[in-house]
């Protein structure tokens, strides 16, 4: 995708909404029940009435109908706005859900502070992948393309010998929660090689997930890549192979200490 991210791209169009004559009972209720939602748009058929959130419903009667208790003056968003607007407004108001609304005014959508996230994520790794076939065409020579699979760990071949224990927590919370970016994958004759991903790829190997999103370079013949070789010479052929550094061995940390001392 190309020029400015806009809502519609990301946001999720099949919205959980609750009636104004829901009573408090309810949807607290369906919150506890639902996965990752404190809250719901109000709803009368398209029209959004208000929201409603977890803490609307604290020190309030369980049969008072929710249109009593929901948040009246909304922020909602656009399909056509740009996500990087639709953040500023979930940064600046503290909400972590914005209900979209077409023209009519009719609920079309709901974007969280994750999709924003993700919108973000999703355009790192084109400018990673881009850089590395312009750098591949130009030492090698080759013709190659671009596509986006779905990888088994145990085929992938990786080119760093070493993760580093204290990032593979984070890489878990970001997968755990849809995050990650895809892994960044070379075809070399039907050999794949991870050129970016490591510690993704070990946060999912520790969590038992056995296959990934990936953007694979398909070379379109065989090359002597060097990345290649320097795995070979470090005896790295399955994922097994990585080491996982303790925490008080990154570098970034080691050079953090003898600043201190």
């Amino acid at each position: 995708m190309s020029g400015r991210p806009k809502v519609k791209e990301y946001m999720t169009r099949e919205v959980q909404t609750v009636s104004p004559t829901d009573t408090v009972a309810d949807v607290a209720r369906r919150i506890k029940e639902s996965e990752g939602h404190n809250g719901f748009p109000v709803s009368d058929g398209r029209k959004v009435e208000g929201f409603v959130t977890a803490s609307d419903l604290l020190l309030v009667d369980d049969e008072d109908p929710i249109f009593t208790v929901m948040t009246e003056d909304i922020i909602v968003a656009h399909p056509e706005m740009d996500v990087i607007d639709a953040a500023r407004v979930i940064l600046r108001s503290g909400i972590q859900k914005l209900p979209v609304v077409d023209d009519a005014d009719n609920l079309v959508g709901i974007i969280s502070n994750t999709d924003v996230v993700r919108s973000q994520i999703e355009r790192a790794t084109p400018e990673k992948v881009g850089k590395l076939m312009r750098t591949l065409e130009q030492i090698h020579d080759v013709s190659l393309h671009e596509e986006s699979r779905v990888v088994e760990l145990d085929d992938l071949t990786p080119t760093q010998a070493r993760v580093y224990a204290d990032e593979l927590e984070g890489r878990q919370y970001e997968l755990e929660r849809g995050l990650a970016e895809p892994l960044v994958v070379i075809d070399n004759g039907g050999e794949l090689l991870l050129a970016d991903g490591h510690h993704r790829v070990m946060a999912a190997f520790q969590l038992g997930i056995e296959e990934m999103d990936a953007t694979v370079i398909v070379l379109d013949e065989r090359v002597d890549l060097g990345m290649q070789r320097t795995a070979e010479k470090e005896g790295l052929s399955s994922i097994e192979d990585i080491e996982i550094a303790d925490y008080g061995r990154h570098p970034l940390i080691e050079a953090t200490q003898r600043l201190q001392e």
